[in-house]
């Protein structure tokens, strides 16, 4: 069975607290604004947020850039930031690059060719031979796409080491002529991120990294919310990638999530109830208030997701695994406990992947 051995995370240098965000929001979107400041810019203090990491400073924002120098900014930035994930998760699991038998690299903030799984491998001197499948398009999806996609590849291969890595610079994709309320909602929740883990086959390294307990991964599934294309994504022009929001993703969420996991998990056998952990992205307050309130979950169930949305924002695909390392970091998942990892993107999407405690 695959086994998730090791997570690490990183972030970029520059620290955007809340309050600064919204003054420059505030004078960048005084039109927009304009005597509707309590109810427009409420986004920015209602969204549980103190603090963003971001890979250019708050003042680069200022001007509009075109997609070409945008891209540039990502491919930079975004390979220096997964290596450094890269290279904790492979240190966490005793592992050098030579070790990985394949790279998993998630990313939807911007585009390379050659992708940045290849990129990272000259970087890092992985073998070449190295097999390598980079995602895109999942959004806030991936990071939990990409965990089951690994043990997918794990399963097939027990011997294998596979190596995932999800990046996002989400303020990159700031609009800055952009004068809608998806822009300005987006401006008050997403911030830049990296994370990595190392998912074991069955017959390579098992034992869990320094001293946390490593996972089992039981099984997965990605489910598609029919006529749901609109709810989430980019529309892309000369400027780069506009974000898609709908109003309705909370009430989805409540609605449509609940069946989703009851489908699941019954699928194998079990119930929520059998579940001790919910480890889930946190999409935003409205989001996590919609999963509370569909799985009727207690006080503090999604306290290390509302803890990351907290420090770190919305850093869409790795941020699950923020939320994961944290709880990991905790010591709350103990031999045998079942935990899920839940995550909500574009298409409109759900990916879960069922894990478990491992014994030894």
């Amino acid at each position: 069975m695959p086994r998730l051995v090791s997570v690490a995370t990183a972030l970029p240098e520059h620290v955007v607290r809340q309050e600064d965000a919204q003054r420059f929001a505030a004078g960048l979107f005084a039109d927009l604004v304009a005597g509707q400041e309590r109810r427009l810019l409420g986004v920015f203090s209602g969204a549980g947020i103190e603090s963003r990491r971001s890979c250019l400073p708050l003042d680069a924002f200022d001007r509009p850039r075109g997609f070409g120098e945008t891209n540039q900014l990502y491919l930079e930035h975004a390979l220096r930031l997964g290596a450094e994930a890269a290279s904790r998760a492979l240190a966490a699991a005793e592992l050098a690059p030579a070790d990985v038998d394949h790279i998993v690299f998630v990313s939807s903030t911007g585009i390379a060719t050659p992708s940045l799984d290849a990129r990272l491998a000259h970087l890092m001197g992985f073998r070449a031979d190295v097999r390598r499948t980079p995602l895109w398009g999942l959004g806030c999806a991936g990071g939990a796409a990409g965990v089951a996609r690994a043990r997918d590849f794990a399963l097939a291969e027990p011997g294998a080491r596979v190596l995932l890595v999800a990046v996002e610079l989400c303020t990159l994709t700031f609009q800055q002529r952009d004068r809608t309320r998806q822009n300005l909602v987006a401006a008050a929740l997403f911030g830049d991120g990296a994370a990595a883990a190392v998912i074991a086959g069955a017959r390579a390294r098992r034992q869990g990294a320094n001293g946390t307990r490593a996972l089992d991964l039981l099984e997965s599934r990605s489910t598609l919310l029919p006529d749901s294309l609109d709810v989430m994504g980019w529309n892309v022009d000369e400027l780069g990638l506009h974000v898609i929001f709908s109003r309705d993703i909370p009430a989805i969420v409540r609605d449509w999530v609940r069946p989703t996991l009851d489908d699941f998990l019954a699928g194998l056998g079990l119930a929520l109830a059998d579940v001790a952990h919910l480890v889930t992205h946190p999409g935003g307050p409205k989001v996590l208030a919609a999963y509370a309130e569909s799985l009727d979950l207690g006080p503090g169930a999604l306290r290390h997701a509302c803890e990351v949305l907290r420090a770190f924002g919305n850093m869409s695909s790795p941020t699950c695994l923020f939320v994961l390392e944290r709880v990991l970091e905790a010591g709350e998942i103990g031999p045998g406990d079942l935990a899920l990892l839940a995550a909500l993107g574009p298409g409109f999407s759900s990916e879960v992947t069922l894990m478990r405690g491992a014994e030894t």
